[in-house]
């Protein structure tokens, strides 16, 4: 992984560990629904972000690789970009 974006998904993964504990203690509590909600929708844009960052590297390390190869590593490369975007069907 690239050290930059290795160190931003593994502050992110820290946020997002203490944002589920949260929400099992609100869920515990018996908060509000609306706020267990609330944090819920964080934790899941939270994740998205983790994803983006995840992504980016992906982009930056493998599949540039992938591209500058050609061929069946090229095709393999675009499949995994489908899978990772829900295109593939699955």
């Amino acid at each position: 992984m690239i050290d930059d974006i290795k160190k931003r998904a593994l502050h992110r993964t820290s946020i997002l560990e203490g944002q589920v504990r949260g929400l099992a203690k609100m869920i515990e509590n018996e908060d509000y629904c609306m706020d267990i909600i609330a944090q819920s929708r964080a934790i899941q844009r939270a994740l998205e972000s983790l994803n983006r960052l995840l992504l980016e590297n992906h982009l930056r390390t493998h599949v540039t690789d992938m591209f500058e190869e050609g061929g069946e590593q090229r095709d393999h490369a675009v499949a995994e970009l489908l899978k990772a975007f829900d295109f593939d069907g699955r």
